[in-house]
């Protein structure tokens, strides 16, 4: 018996949930259940987190948490419990699979079958912004090599282990070539090892719209977390419905199961809502723990459900559909299935399913790290760049001197153009008038020389080189 954390969510959650209980207790599961309270009445009660101390140690203790969709209040600084989950737990992988059931369920792609698996805890999302001007927000991407390596790594394993015979990266290295050129770098590093499986990259920008027109052209999608968080929806979306899909979120301790959509508020208490979403997050869940014989049989009986035209309103077509019913309805329909097989729809078999074992990341040797000059940021209300690079002439500092000035990346000085519109935000960027290396304290005496100059200096990126390659960007026309 299994010990798992389940929390019933808001909204048409807890309906969902008790109907993913009853189907998969009823084909066998053999779990012990701990229930928590989490989401929108912990919110309002004063609990910015949506998560009470006891229950994070409920969700630690038994390492496996199946979780109904949760609403977060609008205003008053609530942080998203989803992201927050991912990030405390080390919940580093997302997986999402996208599978058409066409002709039981709408779609333009009946061959479309994929998985996306999403980077989880860095990028964008870690939530780091701040304004620096009356004009300008800023927001932080981050990228680690380790968050890069684990991903990647963990989807060829996972094409490996579904039989899968392609792994795509998509990124956005053409621009972000320090950020998404990390990610595309370990990709291509990490293929290496794994000759068996067919590995390729693609511009997000086309990638996507290739996905969206000819999924059936994509196997093991992996991506940093933002293009994973949009695609995996419009993947969801054209492969049917955001209501069919699961997701799994898997890290080297624990793991959690949740459907994609959310809380649909407005259908709450209507026996209206489709369990499958939250189901196949179960059924994921059952083959992570090892239950696999009633995670096959509980998604052949759903398979054999949706075949039969018993559907929900969300998916109801009359063409397609035999007849509607309610979220106690379908739960009771898949138990009737259970023990069968679809005829059309391809049966699953998860026999040749076995747990993955990936090994932690080991941290490399540390390159020579040296430092070369500062961008320093600057809020400034005046619109000519040249104005604001005699203002910058003044300020004294060994061993460095003005290189450029941008404007939300785009070089304006020198020999920028009079057409470029500018904000109140300037990077100005000094580098060192030698090969010698600089040290903090010029950093230092720049920023003190600023003060006394009247510059208002609102934020510095030291500039580096590591193993001798300069790791910072040029700015635009550059």
């Amino acid at each position: 018996m299994t010990k798992i954390t389940v929390a019933k969510g808001d909204g048409i959650g807890p309906e969902i949930m008790d109907a993913t209980l009853r189907i998969i207790l009823a084909a066998g599961a053999d779990l012990e259940i701990e229930e928590i309270t989490v989401g929108e009445s912990v919110y309002l009660a004063g609990n910015a987190a949506g998560i009470s101390p006891e229950s994070w140690d409920v969700i630690r203790r038994n390492k496996v948490f199946l979780k109904a969709p949760i609403t977060t209040p609008q205003g008053g600084g609530y942080k998203s419990l989803n992201v927050t989950t991912r990030k405390f737990l080390g919940l580093y992988s997302n997986v999402r699979p996208c599978m058409s059931l066409y002709p039981f369920v709408s779609t333009k792609h009946p061959q479309m079958d994929l998985i996306i698996i999403r980077e989880n805890e860095e990028d964008l999302y870690a939530g780091i912004e701040h304004q620096q001007t009356d004009e300008v927000v800023q927001c932080l991407k981050l990228i680690s090599r380790p968050g890069c390596e684990k991903i990647v790594r963990y989807a060829f394993e996972y094409a490996r282990q579904q039989g899968r015979k392609k792994v795509t990266c998509f990124t956005k290295d053409n621009i972000m070539k320090q950020t998404d050129g990390l990610f595309h770098r370990v990709f291509d590093e990490i293929a290496q090892e794994y000759p068996d499986i067919e590995n390729e990259h693609w511009i997000i920008d086309i990638g996507a719209a290739k996905m969206a027109d000819t999924p059936e052209a994509f196997d093991v999608l992996v991506m940093p977390n933002l293009y994973g968080d949009v695609l995996s929806d419009v993947a969801a979306q054209i492969a049917g419905s955001v209501g069919l899909a699961g997701s799994a979120n898997i890290g080297e301790e624990c793991a959690m199961f949740e459907a994609i959509h959310g809380s649909a508020p407005r259908r709450a208490g209507q026996n209206l809502a489709n369990p499958s979403g939250l189901l196949q997050g179960a059924i994921m869940m059952l083959n992570h723990i090892g239950q696999t014989e009633v995670a096959e049989k509980v998604q052949n009986a759903w398979l054999k459900t949706i075949e039969d035209g018993t559907h929900t309103y969300d998916i109801f077509k009359v063409d397609t559909s035999k007849v509607k019913v309610g979220t106690s309805e379908f739960a009771d329909a898949v138990i009737a299935n259970l023990g069968k097989k679809p005829s059309q729809l391809k049966p699953v078999s998860y026999a040749h399913h076995t747990a993955l074992t990936l090994p932690r990341y080991q941290r490399r040797e540390p390159a020579v790290k040296e430092l070369v000059g500062v961008d320093v940021f600057v809020h400034w209300n005046g619109s000519d760049p040249e104005a604001l690079a005699q203002m910058l002439r003044k300020v004294k500092a060994p061993g460095v001197e003005l290189k450029m000035i941008t404007n939300r990346g785009i070089k304006v000085w020198p020999d920028g153009f009079k057409e470029t519109f500018c904000t109140d935000h300037w990077r100005c960027r000094f580098e060192r008038k030698s090969q010698v290396a600089i040290d903090k304290d010029a950093i230092i005496e720049l920023l003190s020389s600023c003060l006394i100059e009247g510059i208002d200096t609102v934020k510095t990126e030291n500039l580096y080189t590591f193993g001798g390659k300069p790791a910072f960007s040029l700015g635009q026309g550059q």
